[in-house]
């Protein structure tokens, strides 16, 4: 199984991001849209991991079978928060023994009432943890508005520089303005940091749905994005569309921009991600 940091020097990568099912439905579903959209090659595929571990039994197993199934690696994101250092040496010795290579370190959001349990709070915390277990390659999170809880931009940039220096490669929240993601790259080289950073695209689903994740991560919407959400509010079928036209145009500017791949997320649905792929010419080699 490859590691995504060899990926990223080989080219510009393709890769897709999925959230564990948490009914028997949804189970089938996702199965259904991973084999579909597996047939697109992609070069890599992650699986989100739910607050304070609450999808980790889930996480866990699909990402080893899909590792054992599937001819490219599936990253587990894992975050530290909540969890004791015993739990978290035993799931990363599980990826481990199931031949998982990659790993996305994320501190967590802490609950809302504050009273974290748990040994470790900061993602530097993690990469030391996963170093010491296996020889992964490892990546980080990071939000190119600034991450919510950062008090100035300088601190974010700083902080995330000193984490990125000791990570693989990096992957992006969503946003709306490809402005934000250029700002970021050049924001990092000037402090000398030049990991590589995917950035992640989403084809909108739901209007509200956009716009509650956009607040929680700090993501602005640009007063044009949302003239036109406002416009097929209310139409699953107008917003689907509005969607891929919006990933799309993101999409090629960022390709334009010279990006190290795109990571795009599925919402465990082959439709629409088959769409963008599509009219962007990325198709599985003959």
């Amino acid at each position: 199984m490859q590691r995504i940091d060899d990926l990223l020097r080989n080219g510009t990568t393709l890769s897709f991001e999925y959230s564990p099912p948490r009914t028997p439905e949804a189970l089938e579903a996702f199965r259904a849209a991973f084999a579909d959209l597996a047939g697109l090659a992609p070069n890599f595929s992650s699986m989100t991991y739910g607050a304070l571990g609450s999808t980790r039994t889930v996480t866990e197993e699909l990402v080893n079978g899909l590792n054992a199934d599937y001819d490219f690696p599936t990253m587990p994101h894992l975050t530290c928060v909540g969890h004791t250092r015993e739990e978290l040496v035993g799931l990363i010795t599980s990826y481990r023994d199931a031949g998982v290579q990659n790993i996305l370190a994320l501190a967590g959001d802490p609950p809302v009432d504050g009273n974290t349990v748990g040994d470790y709070v900061y993602a530097a915390e993690l990469i030391a943890l996963i170093r010491e277990i296996g020889e992964f390659s490892i990546g980080v999170a990071a939000f190119p508005e600034v991450h919510p809880r950062s008090t100035s931009r300088a601190e974010d940039r700083q902080r995330l520089a000193a984490k990125l220096d000791l990570a693989d490669f990096g992957m992006t929240q969503f946003f709306w303005d490809v402005r934000h993601y250029i700002d970021l790259v050049e924001e990092l080289r000037a402090l000398g940091n030049t990991t590589p950073l995917v950035p992640g695209v989403m084809p909108m689903v739901s209007v509200p749905g956009v716009r509650r994740m956009s607040a929680m991560n700090g993501t602005a919407i640009p007063d044009a994005l949302e003239a036109r959400m406002a416009a097929v509010d209310g139409d699953p079928e107008a917003t689907r569309a509005l969607g891929i036209e919006v990933a799309v145009e993101l999409s090629t500017e960022l390709l334009d921009y010279g990006v190290p791949g795109l990571h795009l997320y599925s919402m465990n649905s082959a439709a629409s991600v088959r769409e963008v792929t599509d009219r962007l010419g990325l198709r599985a080699p003959a």
